[in-house]
């Protein structure tokens, strides 16, 4: 799997004898990074807030990083052409913003295959050689992967999507707590872009996954309210046949939607 981590802390919560106090009983806690007040994410419309650690910069810089070696330079993105040289950002530079921003340069001239084999080669750059296969050893696609897999992606995968849950789903007719509820998605609402998230995140998770490493998985995303649900273990539809195909851009907040168009540009081939 690729494990993106952020540690996660302990607190002590016990509940003390009569007459004495005792420290409090350990307890996992996975800490999100959410500067809002209510430590949830922001109702539609508005932009969670976020206090990013040293972990979640440094997972950033190094997507970023490998990213970068595909994308669009800055300047030729503004449309100024190259522009000269400009100097590289260092390590724990980059922040959220500028990770979205590298994506975005990736899309720039590359159709939608081209972009999820970018973040197929990205993926790969950051296994060790052989990792695919031993997955497949370690985590066949029973009921018990699957589970097992959700439960990483939420202190795993937090840096990038944001706050989430491990949720009940049924799986070929069999219910089992394989399904991971993202609450508003951190990369859907920085971008605000469609494509980006069906063509850098969707597409290309699933397929590594499901290809890949040989464990199926579906990626739901609600374009109403920026969430987002995981399911391992349930095979992806084919392109043509999911919704996500036929879904129009974010006219209001997508600096690069086309609002005229009824289906978001980017999703063409």
């Amino acid at each position: 799997m690729v494990a993106l981590a952020h540690g996660s802390s302990q607190l002590l919560h016990c509940p003390p004898p009569p007459g004495r106090l005792r420290p409090p009983r350990r307890r996992a806690v996975v800490r999100c990074g959410i500067a809002e007040p209510s430590g949830e994410p922001a109702p539609m419309g508005q932009k969670t807030k976020y206090k990013d650690g040293f972990f979640e910069k440094a997972f950033m810089t190094l997507f970023a990083r490998k990213m970068e070696k595909f994308a669009a330079s800055p300047a030729r993105a503004r449309g100024g052409g190259d522009g000269g040289v400009e100097r590289p950002k260092g390590w724990l530079e980059y922040d959220y913003e500028s990770f979205v921003d590298v994506s975005k340069r990736v899309m720039q001239g590359r159709s939608r295959a081209q972009q999820q084999e970018v973040v197929r080669e990205v993926l790969m750059s950051m296994l060790p050689p052989g990792a695919p296969a031993q997955f497949r050893k370690l985590f066949p696609p029973t009921k018990w992967a699957a589970e097992f897999n959700a439960a990483l992606t939420v202190p795993f995968f937090h840096w990038l999507v944001g706050p989430s849950e491990v949720v009940e789903v049924e799986v070929n007719e069999v219910k089992q707590k394989s399904g991971v509820h993202i609450k508003k998605c951190r990369y859907l609402e920085n971008s605000g872009c469609v494509g980006l998230c069906v063509n850098m995140c969707k597409i290309p998770t699933q397929d590594f996954f499901t290809n890949e490493f040989g464990l199926p998985l579906t990626m739901i995303p609600n374009f109403e309210d920026m969430s987002c649900e995981m399911v391992y273990g349930q095979s992806p539809p084919p392109f043509e046949e999911d919704p996500v195909s036929k879904q129009p851009c974010f006219a209001d907040i997508c600096s690069m939607s086309n609002p005229s168009a009824s289906i978001c540009p980017k999703l063409q081939a």
